[in-house]
């Protein structure tokens, strides 16, 4: 399953990040953010409007809010 289906208020573990699917500066920012393989993020909401933009995370202690798109380029696996 890909990030963006995960449902809210769940657990996940990013296993892999099709970085080909993101310019290199979104993939560096990701990266910063600590939103990379590995990773444990909590889905915390999404957006309400038609394309349900952006998404909002929560990786450790910090609530981190990117795309739909950048969410599709993510594998995860729900804890």
């Amino acid at each position: 399953m890909t990030l963006d289906q995960v449902p809210l208020g769940t657990r996940a573990r990013i296993v892999a990040v099709d970085w080909s699917l993101l310019a290199v500066e979104e993939a560096q920012r990701l990266v910063a953010l600590g939103i990379e393989p590995d990773a444990f993020v909590t889905m915390a909401h999404r957006g309400v409007f038609a394309g349900r933009d952006p998404i909002a995370l929560q990786v450790g202690r910090m609530t981190v809010a990117l795309r739909r798109a950048h969410a599709r380029a993510m594998t995860v696996e729900t804890t």
